[in-house]
């Protein structure tokens, strides 16, 4: 599948805007981001929750620069073959990432069915 960066990224906007309130109205001090592909050029990953989890947190307050949230387009594109696939993938990473920020990890996600 192809796609540029710009429509991705409405993609990815648009399945965000989908997620539950009580899912995202948590978020505090959290970026999403768009980037091609991982630091290391590969496109086995998906996403990325760059920050510490709320559970792991002692203290947390003005100052800190946010969490991020990555979205990879080009993996996103080589696994998906068609417009509602590409979207279903980005919810689906998008639902995973958030979960890490939460403190869910991997394993509690795969038993939940987003991993």
């Amino acid at each position: 599948m192809d796609m540029d960066a710009a429509a991705f990224e409405e993609l990815v906007i648009d399945e965000l805007d989908q997620l539950p309130d009580d899912m995202v109205e948590g978020l505090e001090n959290v970026v999403f981001v768009v980037e091609d592909r991982p630091e290391d050029g590969s496109l086995g990953l998906l996403g990325l929750y760059d920050g510490l989890a709320l559970t792991d947190r002692t203290q947390y307050g003005m100052g800190e620069l946010p969490d991020r949230i990555v979205v990879y387009r080009e993996p996103h594109l080589a696994q998906c073959e068609n417009e509602q696939e590409l979207r279903d993938e980005i919810h689906t990473t998008l639902v995973h990432e958030i979960a890490h920020f939460y403190g869910i990890d991997d394993e509690q996600l795969h038993e939940m069915g987003w991993a």
